[in-house]
């Protein structure tokens, strides 16, 4: 199969940062189809010898492992090419369509990696240069609008010159090994299923915790901030994958239905659990590592008045049989205490004890955590009798021991990065990790109830020192509910 990838935004960072690597890891593993053209395009005045020159330079960048030899580079680089173009200007695609007709190749991918301002100029120009054809996919990255009505004006827009199976709408969580996991685990497998319900689980956790601060992106991220940045795509996806009925089959549809009654059935914000159910945060100076580091509104590119939340916190229910009065907790946030991803399934106690359980803070008898990254696997937590106790003295005491299943370790080379296997899928055609359009709007029409309150509380977000685990009111927020976050057990 043939196939050409034109790269909107192929100088910036998103580039030669997730999607060069990612290409050049599936052309290293032999999955990448042999004919094929990668095209960057950007208003930068660069020969293809200049591109692939720029490109070598940033594979310094990247991750050890990642980087091409120099013999692997000649070859990879002999794919790559480069398209001076104004994203505005007609003529320039009009310049874009006779260079795809050279060749005519079986699938034209054209990755939008470019401000969120331009996915409409994109777009429109595509149709009306007549590059919407049948074999044409358009892939997009978040974030598609800034509210509902945005999303809507660019879903509108994308869908006027294409169809929705030309629409490759990516979030790259979705790609994550252990994210496709947590569909293999629970429909691969009879073990959890019968267990899988509000009878069985007392609450399930949602963690997507950075180190990092906003680096270089301080201006994008003013205007964003963690709940548009993390929680209205990453967090609520990840949600679905554990709250969803099992779909009819593995087609992306059947896949997507499902996640779409979830965020239907999500339970409706009230002003009472706005104020008590959604904490926001903003990291002042700290230190992590012994590094000081500086406050948010230090940092380049935001204002020094800003309001923007770097912490989300938040705790929701999904109204029907399967989970009616199952808390689900969600926290993610910038220069926390460790760069950790994780879901964390807490299962009810015992009916009756008969052993003396171990002291926690948090009652929990047996866990299922699925790590996301930086580890990649499961753990299940149990309790065990205590091999130390002497036999007769007493009641028996309970110990916790748990199974650890290392991805990593089970398949290692074998493994697939994110961008990487979505990057296949869009030349596959494959669109079951990929966002539909009702989807984003429900989480949108979700999330955008704590927009509103935000822009009329003047008190702000909690400030929280960087390195700590957020402000203290998130643990408040769980405390109400008997349940404490992981490290806090």
């Amino acid at each position: 199969m043939s196939f050409d990838l034109i790269l909107f935004g192929g100088t910036g960072d998103l580039a030669w940062r997730k999607i060069m690597p990612a290409l050049f890891q599936a052309f290293r593993h032999g999955s990448l189809p042999s004919d094929g053209r990668i095209v960057g395009v950007a208003r930068d005045d660069l020969s293809d010898d200049q591109y692939r020159s720029l490109i070598k330079s940033r594979f310094d960048q990247v991750e050890l492992d990642k980087r091409p030899s120099e013999e692997e580079f000649s070859r990879f680089s002999a794919l790559l090419g480069f398209l001076r173009m104004d994203l505005s200007n007609p003529a320039d695609y009009a310049r874009l369509a006779a260079k795809l007709q050279q060749r005519r190749a079986d699938v034209v991918v054209m990755y939008v990696a470019t401000a969120p301002s331009l996915f409409t100029v994109v777009c429109e120009q595509i149709g009306a240069s007549g590059l919407n054809g049948p074999q044409t996919r358009v892939v997009l990255e978040k974030p598609l609008g800034h509210d509902l009505a945005s999303n809507r004006a660019i879903n509108e827009t994308v869908r006027s010159v294409l169809t929705e199976k030309q629409i490759f709408r990516i979030d790259h969580y979705l790609g994550k090994p252990a994210v496709q996991n947590l569909f293999a685990l629970r429909f691969g497998n009879s073990l959890f299923e019968p267990l899988w319900r509000r009878e069985h689980i007392a609450n399930i956790q949602i963690t997507i915790a950075e180190e990092l601060g906003v680096e270089k992106r301080g201006a994008f991220y003013d205007s964003t901030g963690a709940l548009r940045d993390m929680v209205q795509n990453h967090a609520l996806q990840l949600l679905c994958a554990m709250g969803m009925e099992p779909p009819i089959n593995s087609h992306a549809d059947a896949i997507r239905d499902e996640k779409l009654k979830v965020l239907r059935s999500l339970k409706p914000w009230t002003p009472e659990t706005l104020s008590q159910h959604v904490i926001r945060g903003q990291y002042g100076g700290g230190s992590i590592n012994g590094e000081a580091l500086p406050a948010y509104r230090d940092e380049k590119g935001v204002n020094p008045e800003s309001t923007t939340e770097t912490f989300v916190a938040l705790r929701t229910e999904i109204s029907n049989w399967r989970w009616a009065g199952v808390p689900f907790y969600i926290r993610t946030g910038k220069r926390l205490a460790n760069r950790d991803a994780y879901i964390e399934v807490n299962f009810r106690p015992t009916p009756h004890a008969i052993f003396k359980l171990p002291l926690t803070n948090c009652n929990v008898a047996n866990r299922l955590v699925i790590n996301l990254q930086p580890k990649d696997g499961l753990e299940l937590h149990l309790l065990a009798q205590n091999a130390n106790q002497r036999h007769g003295r007493g009641t028996p005491t309970l110990a916790p021991v748990q199974l650890d299943l290392d991805f990593d370790k089970r398949f290692g080379a074998e493994r697939v990065g994110a961008y990487e296997r979505l990057l296949l899928d869009v030349i596959d055609g494959r669109l079951n990790l990929f966002v539909r359009s009702d989807e984003q709007e429900e989480a949108w029409r979700w999330v955008e109830p704590i927009l509103d309150a935000w822009s009329n509380d003047a008190t702000g977000p909690r400030p929280y020192a960087s390195g700590t685990w957020g402000p203290s009111a998130s643990s408040a927020m769980i405390a109400r509910d008997n349940y404490c976050w992981s490290e806090e057990g």
